[in-house]
């Protein structure tokens, strides 16, 4: 009777066990993987002192696996925390995804768009003055703005590498 009974709860064990992970990723980081660490107001009472700060950091480089749920990480001594960290803390860091800089690369055209093609685009968005001047509406007339004489400068020096930056600022920004 032990054994049928210890046999039901470890079915029941089995089945509640693939229930609560049912749609979970297993992450694992091997050594030298660069990740994001997650700021917890418990653990950084200073880095999240206001719900404008960012919720995250990094990247940084996995120095050390404890075991499948702990992690060292190569933080800087500034943070004045543990550098071991649960995975909850942690994402992989992406470069496609959540890389801060540009693309931009010397003598390509990242998005296959010609000066012609950009100033076309900006000769049939005329500049919004419609409204009440807000903040966010001032900041795209400035924008707007700024792409213009980026053209013009471009135009003006033929330059590809001004004609990038322009093109990068007028479709990102």
């Amino acid at each position: 009777m032990h054994k049928e009974v210890k046999a039901q709860i470890e079915k029941k064990m089995e089945k509640l066990a693939s229930k609560a992970n049912q749609g979970r990723k297993q992450i694992k980081f091997e050594l030298g993987d660069w990740v994001w660490v997650h700021f917890r107001k418990e653990r950084f009472p200073f880095k999240r002192k206001s719900k404008l700060l960012p919720r995250e950091d990094g990247p940084f480089q996995v120095l050390k696996r404890i075991n499948d749920n702990a992690y060292i990480v190569d933080l800087p001594e500034d943070y004045g925390v543990s550098s071991s960290f649960n995975i909850n803390d942690l994402s992989p860091f992406d470069v496609g995804s959540k890389l801060r800089t540009t693309s931009i690369q010397e003598g390509e055209n990242d998005r296959g768009l010609s000066l012609e093609s950009i100033q076309e685009e900006l000769e049939n968005e005329p500049l919004q003055f419609k409204g009440p001047m807000t903040r966010a509406r001032s900041k795209r007339l400035e924008n707007q703005i700024y792409s213009r004489l980026l053209i013009l400068q471009a135009t003006a020096s033929g330059n590809l590498k001004d004609m990038k930056i322009m093109a990068w600022s007028t479709f990102e920004g």
